[in-house]
């Protein structure tokens, strides 16, 4: 048994105290894990712009001091009472998404939204007591996600625990814990590209180009990529994008000029921007009779969603999708499993790595738009 079980650990995190401010590496004190709860050595974790986009507290409510990260791997230190199906030692990835497997939504084989454990990015304390499990001299720091990350251990609900294959590289899997999985579950889970067809991803950030490797995977003849950055379509390559739209350079929706390059529109599209006119233009621009969209990016609150109903009535499906409709627990441990087959290429959205006391270099590569995913080592 490891000697510090049932103790508060000290160790280091990245702590941010103010919106918009630069993480400060701290010492911070972890509890140990209650009912229902495990503790977890973080080894590697990524920056995904949610990290960012909640740092900057633009529009949302600010949460401060808190601890971000959510896409990281780990092994389990300890576990409080009732975990059953983890064990020290197990390596897991943290998911700011769960799965308690009691609710409705979670056992249906239609929805991975759970009840108790979807996500909530206003709550910034542990279930059980409504309190933090991070302090520094008495004072709490509150957890982003149920997951915080951004610290060499955190403590993290069960449900929200995914256990993979030991053999597995942490420093590759990690990223499956949210946006690439995102992006590659809208397109196998839920747009499910026949082999041979087309596809049209909106939006070639990492999400969008997971989605795009979905449709690799999937055998698709055409992938098409639509952003508004030229200087993306290079890198988009690498994921199969096999041609490029660029809307600005088009005197036309950008949904009419899909559906000239492809006798009347692609067969299934995936909008991974959250803007909201490339969301109609991803709807408007499938086939009809068979053509089916996929919204992945999350719009304004105030946005509206407009369309003609005769796109309903001509056969054009529009779907949404969330975490890429993969229950964490349940399914996670398959997609770790597809990259250790060598169908999952993994290494081509790793485009940084620094140690955890140059993390706020991370956050400077992601807002210049230079990273889609930057490792974070917390040995470093």
């Amino acid at each position: 048994m490891s000697s510090t079980v049932g103790k508060v650990i000290h160790c280091k995190a990245a702590v941010a105290w103010e919106a918009g401010k630069p993480l400060v590496i701290e010492e911070v004190e972890v509890a140990p894990p209650q009912a229902m709860e495990v503790r977890v050595k973080i080894l590697v974790t990524a920056l995904c712009h949610t990290d960012v986009y909640f740092w900057e507290a633009k529009g949302q409510t600010p949460v401060f001091p808190r601890i971000f990260g959510h896409e990281a791997a780990g092994i389990v230190e300890s576990v409080g009472e009732g975990v059953t199906e983890l064990k020290p030692g197990d390596h897991v990835l943290p998911v700011f998404t769960g799965e308690c497997k009691e609710c409705r939504h979670c056992k249906s084989e239609e929805s991975n939204m759970c009840d108790l454990l979807r996500i909530n990015t206003d709550r910034g304390v542990m279930l059980n007591d409504g309190k933090s499990r991070f302090s520094i001299n008495g004072k709490p720091i509150y957890h982003f996600v149920g997951t915080s990350t951004f610290s060499e251990y955190t403590v993290v609900h069960v449900g929200c625990l995914a256990k993979i294959n030991p053999a597995a590289p942490l420093d590759k899997v990690c990223i499956l814990s949210c946006g690439i999985s995102t992006g590659l579950g809208a397109t196998l889970n839920v747009a499910k590209p026949p082999k041979g067809s087309s596809v049209a991803i909106f939006g070639l950030g990492a999400v969008g180009l997971a989605a795009a490797e979905g449709a690799r995977i999937a055998g698709a003849s055409r992938i098409i990529g639509v952003d508004l950055n030229p200087k993306r379509f290079d890198e988009a390559k690498k994921f199969g994008i096999t041609e490029f739209v660029n809307p600005k350079d088009h005197h036309k929706p950008v949904q009419e000029v899909l559906a000239e390059m492809t006798d009347g529109g692609v067969d299934r599209s995936v909008e991974c921007t959250g803007s909201i006119n490339a969301m109609i233009s991803a709807f408007e621009c499938v086939h009809d009779g068979w053509g089916v969209a996929v919204l992945v990016g999350v719009p304004n609150k105030d946005d509206a969603f407009k369309t003609h109903p005769m796109n309903f009535l001509n056969e054009k499906t529009l779907k949404g999708t969330f975490f890429g409709n993969y229950k964490p627990r349940s399914d996670l441990p398959d997609v770790v499993e597809m990259y250790m087959r060598k169908e999952l290429e993994l290494e081509k959205f790793i485009t940084h790595e620094v140690c955890l006391s140059e993390i706020n270099k991370a956050f400077d590569y992601m807002l210049k738009g230079e990273s889609l995913r930057c490792i974070i080592r917390m040995d470093g």
